[in-house]
């Protein structure tokens, strides 16, 4: 292989090393503008799309580490990786097909583990992992109060009892004198 090609695949090797995610799309039919707009929709998520000949990627995916599934590394192939989350990128995915009618998800990687596309399409559709977070931490402390409650309930009741007892006793030693 000529340097320069193997320089593409070292460079191409080290973006899927760092990143927790790749996606594999299929970018036929797209036009420039539309590669724009996508490169545009998915820098705020941190990840970027790069064109890639099916070779190179395959090579890099070896080099890398991640599974063979060069069977599915057809036609005109586009990656995607990034630094963040792969769900809101999915999710940017997912509006942008149904936009624009183009750039298929073929398949996706989370920690070199392969995605269907179902999968990636059930991944999309999730909210976001800080929704998600507080979703549980409310599940989770709102078990816990109920917990609490229930462990200060017999105490509670006793205080009261005492109380009503005593509130009775100082009314009848009133109507006494």
């Amino acid at each position: 292989m000529r340097p320069e090609k193997t320089n593409i695949v070292s460079d191409l090797s080290e973006k899927l090393k760092r990143s927790p995610f790749v996606l594999v799309t299929d970018y036929q039919r797209m036009k420039v503008s539309d590669f724009g707009e996508l490169r545009n929709r998915l820098a705020p998520a941190g990840a970027e799309v790069h064109v890639v000949k099916n070779n190179f990627l395959k090579r890099a995916m070896t080099d890398s580490g991640f599974p063979d599934v060069g069977d599915k590394l057809v036609g005109q192939t586009a990656v995607v990786t990034g630094e963040k989350d792969m769900a809101p990128v999915a999710k940017i995915f997912k509006m942008f097909a149904a936009e624009f009618k183009v750039a298929a998800l073929k398949l996706g990687f989370v920690d070199r583990t392969v995605l269907s596309t179902a999968e990636l399409e059930t991944l999309a559709d999730l909210p976001p992992r800080e929704v998600l977070e507080a979703q549980l931490l409310g599940l989770l402390s709102s078990s816990a109060t109920r917990f609490v409650r229930l462990l200060n309930e017999p105490g509670s009741a006793l205080a009261r009892l005492l109380k009503a007892k005593s509130e009775k006793e100082g009314a009848s030693a009133q109507a006494a004198t």
